[in-house]
């Protein structure tokens, strides 16, 4: 009878564990800015996204070094407006238990920057940059499947 209250606690702990686990794997966060909020017709400015990742996980980079891992990547577009491309980090090397070779990693706050070319003729007052960000989340043991997130940036124009 022992042995069978156990078992069911021990399932209970795994079940409990894995729903934590899967749970911090989404609470990742994607921010940004289009430089101080502001931008002019007929120039360009600075754009940056902002991936936050919390403590004991990490995401492929956009050069993860393995045919199977996915890699970080963003897509940006721009309504009225022209982006440039983006500008990826370096990561980090890392060696996990689950790949015999190491793996380029983002941990931690990671920076995306793109240049944002308003259009002389931009008719409005308000400059709308979508991105999408597609990562792959992992912890040291374990990856999670692919997942997005979106973020809207807007810049009052001048």
């Amino acid at each position: 009878m022992n042995k069978k209250i156990s078992a069911i606690i021990f399932t209970g702990v795994l079940l409990l564990a894995g729903t934590v686990i899967s749970a911090s794997a989404q609470s990742i966060s994607v921010s940004g800015s289009i430089g101080k909020g502001t931008a002019k017709r007929g120039s360009a400015i600075r754009a940056t996204v902002v991936m936050s990742i919390p403590g004991g996980l990490h995401v492929n980079s956009s050069r993860p070094g393995s045919e199977y891992a996915i890699p970080t990547s963003v897509r940006v577009t721009v309504t009225g407006g022209k982006a440039g491309a983006v500008a990826y980090p370096r990561g980090k090397s890392r060696t996990f238990s689950f790949s015999d070779t190491p793996l380029n990693v983002y941990e931690g706050r990671i920076a995306f920057t793109f240049n944002v070319t308003v259009p002389v003729n931009f008719s409005g007052n308000t400059l709308r940059v979508r991105a999408v960000v597609r990562y792959q989340a992992c912890t040291n043991e374990v990856c999670y499947p692919p997942t997005s997130k979106t973020v809207n940036l807007t810049a009052r124009v001048n």
